[in-house]
């Protein structure tokens, strides 16, 4: 897998809502592939690198977010709708 690339700072907001909110999420990845799951938290590792925690029917997985395409909720009462997260880096 390539070098880690930080995702903008305002697209954090709509994974920590849907974390809080437990949203279920249509989940696109840059390879094409995707995959229905119930969000539940995120995580920074030691070496930085940012991941998404969701429930799937198969149990539970982490998605670096660099890896992440865009994301839909599902829910009817969702704050957002289809949010796109490729393109856009933050540097701290």
């Amino acid at each position: 897998m390539n070098p880690y690339q930080p995702m903008d700072c305002d697209l954090h907001d709509y994974l920590e809502i849907a974390c809080l909110r437990g949203y279920r999420l249509h989940v696109e990845l840059i390879d094409g592939e995707s995959l229905t799951a119930k969000a539940l938290t995120t995580r920074t590792s030691s070496d930085k690198e940012e991941f998404l925690c969701v429930e799937t029917a198969d149990g539970q997985q982490e998605i670096r977010l660099d890896q992440l395409l865009a994301v839909t909720p599902l829910d009817d009462h969702a704050q957002f709708g289809r949010v796109v997260f490729q393109g856009a880096v933050c540097s701290f």
